[in-house]
């Protein structure tokens, strides 16, 4: 394809439509290699690019294509209420691919800066795919790597965590696409790709047999739509669910609420926390509610004990931009833009940072509030915990592709840390995982109801779990760098 047709919409619908197939590797779908053979082809298709501009210009339409959707499910949220909200819908479904489409141009950009290679191409990808992960607070939701949670591919996160996975995948698209390429070194790029391709099969585990042994949880799912959680004529309905759900069957070690399963502020939620207790029977649990101290306000998660009393409070620490506070509202607040800052009612303020918990009768876990289960590198070091606790409001995510690429990227986080995982989530998908990843017992989307399950064990300390994600990023930058030097060799 020659820069010229790069220049033209047709070469801009081409990317496009290649990165939409990209995406079908992303759950729902989980097709991994519709994102293998697609990146292959735009592998191929770049190198002809006869600038930077163009193969910029490449890199941005295909990534505006898996973005648009990858990320479908972000106009959900503004149809909650439609008849405020919706108009900005669009404007989501477009900007939000656009905006995360930069990011790729840039690899894109760069790779032909350096070389213009398929490898030169495959470390600056990730490169770019770690980037937005951690730049304005990080975005890292359908990294190219998570396609491989349904695989046995997923395993190796335990190793390279996800920026090492999405390295894993862009090195095996431009190896298959060198193969395709021939040339003298196409036996050898087919052999990579093969390697690379089938080596992680090996890894398949079958599910362990649960045991009797091990604390019992209760995870109660109430199944509230995020357009009535408010509704004061509904709220009795509601809690009644999540009062008779906790109370039925026999007693667990642990009862789990989701995230804002109370809806009124703690310090008004007096006579639903004694409901609470009384229906627990002696149970320790764990809610999700919202709180005020200070003046400022909290997305938290508390903890109650035996005697009903609260035992341990964790305040959410990473915020989502535009969702639970304005980015810089404290700055514009002095200079007299009002309303925008958390200490003037705009929104939450984040906790104190990234720290643990302690659960009667399970020891030391590691809390995580809805989004902060996307940020791999955001998980506590230290003295090993028992296990991942995560409560979440998926009902803002819609009813197919949010709610599953969210539990998918959950999922990753245990194989990461070879860690069980613990799901409550108000209108699903609640689960137990255990340390490989594997689900257990869930409860599907759409569906109010509760399931007892014996927490798995720990497995042990993976290798991500010590060495975290430098790595990956640094085996990227060598690659790119490597193809820089054969570049310049070959011109010489």
């Amino acid at each position: 394809m020659p820069d010229r047709l790069l220049r033209g919409w047709r070469g801009i619908a081409i990317f496009a439509i290649l990165g939409v197939i990209a995406a079908l590797g992303q759950a729902p779908v989980d097709w991994p290699i519709a994102t293998v053979l697609s990146l292959a082809a735009a592998i191929a298709l770049y190198g002809q690019a006869g600038s930077v501009k163009g193969a910029g210009k490449a890199g941005w339409a295909y990534g505006f294509g898996y973005f648009l959707l990858a990320l479908a499910w972000i106009v959900n949220p503004f149809l909650v209420e439609p008849q405020r909200d919706g108009w900005m819908a669009p404007f989501a479904l477009v900007l939000l691919p656009a905006g995360l489409g930069l990011f790729w141009a840039a690899a894109f950009a760069l790779a032909k800066r350096i070389g213009g290679g398929a490898l030169a191409l495959a470390g600056s990808l990730a490169l770019a795919e770690a980037l937005r992960s951690f730049a304005l607070t990080g975005f890292p939701w359908a990294l190219l790597g998570h396609v491989w949670t349904e695989a046995p591919h997923a395993q190796l996160a335990a190793w390279v965590g996800p920026h090492g996975l999405t390295l894993l995948t862009a090195l095996l698209a431009a190896m298959l696409a060198r193969a395709l390429a021939g040339g003298r070194a196409r036996i050898w790029a087919g052999l990579g790709a093969l390697v690379l391709g089938l080596l992680p099969l090996s890894l398949k585990e079958d599910p362990p047999a649960q045991t009797e042994a091990g604390p019992v949880i209760r995870l109660v799912q109430p199944n509230v739509p995020q357009a009535d959680k408010w509704n004061a004529d509904l709220i009795d309905v509601f809690q009644t669910r999540l009062l008779d759900l906790t109370a039925s069957g026999d007693r667990p070690d642990l009862i789990i609420w989701p995230e804002t399963a109370i809806p009124y502020l703690l310090e008004y939620s007096g006579s639903l926390l004694d409901a609470a207790i009384a229906a627990a029977d002696g149970v320790p649990m764990v809610i999700g509610v919202n709180r005020q101290e200070g003046g400022l306000y909290y997305n938290s998660l508390i903890v109650l004990d035996a005697d009903g009393d609260i035992s341990d409070i964790y305040d959410k620490q990473h915020l989502v931009p535009f969702g639970e506070y304005v980015p810089f509202g404290e700055l514009m607040g002095k200079l007299g833009i009002q309303g925008l800052a958390a200490s003037q009612g705009g929104g939450f303020s984040a906790g104190q940072g990234i720290r643990r918990i302690t659960l009667p009768g399970i020891g030391e876990v590691e809390p995580l509030i809805c989004y902060e289960a996307i940020f791999a590198e955001e998980i506590a070091q230290g003295a090993r915990a028992r296990a991942l606790i995560q409560i979440t409001n998926d009902a803002w995510f819609g009813n197919l592709q949010g709610p599953q690429q969210h539990f998918a990227q959950s999922r990753l986080r245990a194989i990461e840390q070879g860690l069980p995982l613990v799901r409550v989530a108000n209108t699903g998908i609640s689960a137990v995982v255990d340390a490989k990843g594997r689900v257990l017992s869930q409860l599907p989307l759409g569906e109010a109801g509760k399931i007892d399950v014996v927490l798995p064990t720990a497995g042990r300390p993976t290798v991500y779990s010590k060495l975290g994600d430098w790595p990956a990023i640094v085996a990227a930058i060598a690659l790119a760098f490597a193809a820089f030097m054969l570049s310049q060799r070959r011109s010489d």
